[in-house]
């Protein structure tokens, strides 16, 4: 697959302990992601932030967190991208989800056959 030019970032800000059905919520999204043929997705753990709980989740020593920030990265068309937000309304209840319009400068999936990550 290729995709250039204009197209639309989903980044999904949610806890690293989240869970959808005993497993972790970022898990389910990229599978789904991946299941709805979207071009790619990468999950960030975080070393230190808040939400709407208000409370610091950092990675430091002093006050180790078991429930760093995660964010999910997807890049997509526009009306791709948009096609899958209702699928993310079922798993998150918690969360912060963006949309950023962006400009793909070249992306182009490896053949199967050679493998690899991605």
């Amino acid at each position: 697959m290729r995709l250039t030019g204009p197209a639309v970032r989903l980044t999904v800000f949610i806890g690293e302990t989240d869970r959808w059905r005993h497993r972790p919520l970022y898990h389910e999204i990229v599978a789904r992601a991946h299941a709805a043929g979207l071009a790619g997705a990468s999950v960030l753990r975080g070393i230190e932030g808040y939400g709407a709980s208000s409370r610091v989740h950092t990675d430091r020593i002093l006050s180790l967190s078991d429930d760093l920030p995660v964010a999910v990265v997807i890049v997509d068309a526009e009306d791709r991208i948009r096609a899958f937000l209702p699928q993310l309304d079922e798993l998150i209840t918690e969360g912060l989800v963006v949309l950023d319009p962006v400009e793909v400068i070249r992306y182009a999936g490896r053949p199967a056959s050679e493998g690899g990550a991605g």
